[in-house]
């Protein structure tokens, strides 16, 4: 004997015979890969689509306005607290604060007809604003348009939707000249109606004119009675803080700043509470994948004891008969779980484009199922690869 030690495979060959097994065995191979890859479909679907039900219920809920807060003076106070006619711009200087807007009641009456009563304005407040103000309060024009720099110059008014049902002008018609209203002494134009705001009950009985167009019509003072504030929704708290300090520096507590939404509570839960249920429905799948292979690598053991008897008569060592089979049992494992991603990304595509969802796939739920399954033909390939490094020559080929 030459003394010489066994031959010692490379990577690339130690793949290649754990592929072996796929390759003869095809049909069988691809409905173990099935099982693992339905596994690693549910897990990703079973992810991804919650995600992505869960980011539309938070679009709808950031849509209610769970971004603002509102800020007024303290009623009854003798004097009465003034908050400065910059109020908007010096909440605007708060770090977390993304948009603002002041009103003010200009305390004018809206009417018809200059011919009408003028009792008959009562319930509809005429608010001094600025253009800004709608998309602080996440509004939407439903007819018309909004006030804009140019606009708010001139006696222009938009109507709140209540309001508007009210004075009987709830669509604008291109091409048709604009309806009149008549506030204090002078006529406006209607240019536009609002939509729904249903965290503002009192915007919606309403209706808006320029700042400046109601300093020099309707006697307007300058100074906001409400401010509207947006800011960053992990930062609420600390705004609604230092906003009466900001605003009134003299009394701040003659400020009063309304608490963040309930729709922001709602939206923090949901945030808390998720998808554990559906992952633990993916684990189980994936476990049942992973016995499959497990079963099938049991099979290929028993089937495969002349080829296990012959490659240990030629040479081969224990640690390459386990090497050969563990592969196969990885391979198998990595090509479902590969497969199984493909499917649940386009599944779960799918589904949430048919819901008009925003899809919302989580990269690790991909990357972490084809790593599980990866790690599952690890686990299912184990024992029956130690079972056939254990076959000595002679018991293999007789078994055979």
């Amino acid at each position: 004997m030459s003394g010489e030690g066994p031959v010692r495979l490379s990577l690339t060959d130690t793949l290649r015979l754990g592929l072996l097994g796929i390759r003869t065995r095809r049909l069988r191979a691809a409905l173990s890969a099935l099982g693992i890859a339905i596994g690693i479909a549910t897990t990703v679907i079973v992810t991804g689509v919650p995600a992505s039900s869960h980011q539309a219920l938070l679009d709808e809920l950031s849509a209610l306005g769970t971004n603002l807060l509102r800020a007024e003076p303290a009623q009854n106070q003798d004097p009465p607290v003034l908050l400065p006619a910059n109020s908007a711009a010096l909440a605007a200087r708060i770090g977390p604060v993304t948009g603002s807007a002041a009103v003010a009641n200009t305390h004018a009456v809206i009417r018809r007809s200059d011919r009408a009563d003028p009792s008959d304005g009562a319930g509809i407040t005429v608010l001094a604003t600025t253009p800004d103000l709608l998309s602080t309060v996440h509004g939407s024009v439903h007819s018309g348009r909004f006030l804009d720099e140019v606009g708010a110059r001139f006696p222009t008014v938009v109507l709140g939707n209540r309001a508007a049902t009210r004075l009987g002008i709830t669509e604008l018609h291109p091409g048709e000249p604009a309806p009149q209203l008549y506030l204090g002494q002078t006529w406006f134009s209607v240019t536009g109606v609002l939509g729904e705001l249903p965290l503002h009950p009192d915007l919606e009985r309403s209706v808006f004119v320029g700042a400046q167009a109601a300093r020099e019509h309707l006697g307007f003072d300058g100074h906001p009675t409400v401010v509207y504030v947006t800011a960053r929704e992990d930062a609420m708290e600390d705004v609604r803080a230092v906003l009466p300090a900001t605003l009134y520096p003299q009394l701040p507590g003659l400020v009063r700043v309304g608490k963040p939404s309930d729709a922001l509570a709602a939206k923090r839960a949901t945030q808390n509470n998720f998808s554990g249920l559906f992952l633990g429905l993916a684990g189980i799948a994936l476990l049942v994948g992973g016995i499959g292979v497990a079963n099938t690598m049991f099979i290929s053991v028993l089937e495969r004891r002349r080829e296990i008897g012959l490659r240990r008569a030629l040479g081969a060592t224990r640690g390459q008969i386990r090497g050969q089979f563990l592969t196969e049992a990885v391979a198998l494992s990595g090509l479902g779980g590969l497969a199984g991603a493909v499917i649940g990304v386009l599944g779960t595509l799918g589904y949430v484009t048919y819901q008009d969802w925003p899809p919302v796939i989580p990269p690790l739920a991909v990357a972490g199922g084809v790593l599980g399954a990866v790690l599952v033909g690890v686990a299912a390939g184990i024992h029956p690869a130690a079972r056939a490094a254990r076959l000595s020559p002679t018991q293999a080929l007789a078994a055979a």
